[in-house]
């Protein structure tokens, strides 16, 4: 055992790897304290609630939920003993734009029928790809997760290439997939999940593919109150084990060294033994840190590949949306063109692919009564430019294109309406260019490839979040805290002689 008694930490940022990392520290001895620039805890995963309306702002799929009963289990406790699961049904529904719609459910031979409906043998097909799924999971989680590998040597080792011999290492997911199928559209139900990733069929590795398995095999889930309320849930096992949070307090500057950081903020500056920031990567080292420090330049950051951006309306409206699911994706027959103005040719789409999300079909209480709570979410390039006049016009756009693809005409009963877009996302979460979600699952940008949670520059600093690894998304941001918890007790833990 590893014990950090006597060492304080500060932990910049409180995004689900920030408040992950507390935890594991707290919970190795040392006095923790999270400061957080924005009125609440959870980073990109806020809360908005309004006119008794309430709303995740940013990540809303509960997925991987071995990877929540994996976190809680480390401090004796489960999910349960903070909120209750709902496993949705359907997982998510698809509007194709050519009229075709098609509901993925928990029930995978129901599932083998829609898929054989649009391509002979497509069931069977389908069976097998989310074998070899299975497969990626689970060796590519207990081998290359959960085990931060750092260096090129570390997956030239004998034992490594033997765990990895037969995943889908290479190519892209494009390619993958069109093994099993011919059908754009099965293409296509196959590849939705690169959202949560922030890349495209085309620049996303081949492994990814294991995407498939949390989302037919291990479900789709809502957790009471939304994934605000995980959030809740990590914070107040922060709590329990004695971590504190500063809310509307921004880390202005990092200073000092390992044993003596001085963490400026407008409130004044913040001592510590240790600092782990959560903090947007690129802000973190161009911000906060002095040149010398610094483990990247600005030509690194400018030539990495981003995530997309968003455009997000946040609506409370009259009535029910009964053509709606919990999830909802709308997809155009090709939407080639849509990852190209996202990643070749930055621009707004013309045709965009977006997703809804209804949560007042599973949850009262996110709406008052007679009333739907929902949010439209479209991605867009980061660094669009993004002024009022765009804004009220894709809105028009989007809310025009739902009522003809859907059969759900929401303008005329919309009576509450928020908007977020790349500018906000800049603003509120400092995240480069206005990236919703960071750095991109390209090939060069994966596993070791990814910035590091140790610091080039600076002793004692750490970094924790989706741009480290394992990457982007809820589960794997929890595992990032873990990783990055592991990091710091290498370093500074001291035995505790049990």
């Amino acid at each position: 055992m590893q014990s950090l008694a006597g060492e304080s930490v500060v932990v910049i940022g409180a995004g689900i790897g920030g408040l992950a990392t507390a935890c594991y520290l707290a919970d190795a001895g040392a006095d923790v304290r999270v400061i957080e620039k924005n009125e609440q805890v959870g980073g990109r995963a806020s809360r908005l609630e309004k006119d008794g309306f309430r709303f995740d702002m940013g990540p809303s799929w509960y997925l991987m939920p071995d990877v929540f009963e994996r976190f809680f289990g480390d401090f004796d406790r489960t999910p349960s003993d903070y909120y209750e699961l709902t496993h949705l049904d359907p997982h998510y529904r698809l509007f194709f734009k050519d009229g075709d719609r098609v509901d993925v459910t928990p029930d995978l031979e129901r599932t083998k029928a829609v898929f054989d409906e649009y391509e002979d043998g497509a069931g069977d097909a389908l069976e097998r790809y989310l074998e070899k799924s299975r497969e990626n999971y689970e060796v590519g989680m207990e081998h290359f997760v959960y085990e931060d590998r750092t260096r090129l040597r570390d997956f030239i080792d004998p034992d490594v290439a033997r765990q990895a011999r037969g995943l889908s290492l290479l190519g892209s997911m494009q390619g993958h997939v069109e093994d099993y199928f011919d059908h754009p559209k099965l293409q296509q139900i196959m590849q939705y999940t690169l959202v949560f990733l922030g890349g495209s069929p085309t620049n996303t590795p081949a492994l990814y593919n294991l995407m498939s398995h949390v989302d037919f095999n291990l479900g789709v889930w809502y957790p009471d109150g939304g994934i605000a309320a995980v959030v809740d849930s990590i914070a107040q096992l922060g709590r329990e084990l004695g971590v504190e949070y500063d809310t509307d307090r921004p880390a202005t500057a990092i200073k000092g060294r390992e044993g003596a950081f001085l963490v400026e903020t407008p409130e004044g500056p913040v001592r510590s033994d240790l600092v782990v920031s959560n903090a947007d990567y690129a802000h973190t080292e161009q911000e906060l840190l002095q040149p010398e420090q610094r483990g990247y330049d600005a030509d690194y950051w400018e030539k990495r590949t981003y995530a997309p951006s968003a455009f997000l309306l946040y609506l409370g409206v009259e009535g029910s949306v009964d053509e709606l699911a919990h999830h909802t994706l709308v997809l155009p027959t090709d939407w080639q063109d849509h990852f190209d103005r996202i990643f070749e040719d930055p621009e707004w789409p013309e045709d965009p692919a977006y997703y809804l999300c209804v949560p007042s079909k599973t949850d009262d209480d996110v709406a008052p009564d007679g009333h739907s709570a929902l949010f439209v979410l479209v991605p867009i390039a980061p660094g669009l430019e993004d002024t009022p006049e765009t804004r009220e016009e894709y809105r028009d756009r989007i809310l025009a294109d739902i009522a003809v693809n859907t059969g759900v005409d929401l303008r005329d009963r919309i009576v509450l309406e928020e908007r977020f877009c790349v500018e906000d996302f800049a603003d509120r979460y400092n995240s480069y260019d206005g990236t919703a979600l960071g750095l991109a699952h390209t090939l060069r940008q994966t596993a070791l490839f990814r910035p590091p949670h140790r610091a080039k520059g600076v002793d004692g600093l750490y970094f924790v979040g989706g741009d480290t690894t394992p990457g982007i998304g809820v589960p794997m941001c929890l595992i990032s805290g873990e990783l990055t918890a592991e990091k710091v007790l290498e370093d500074y833990g001291r035995p505790t002689g049990r």
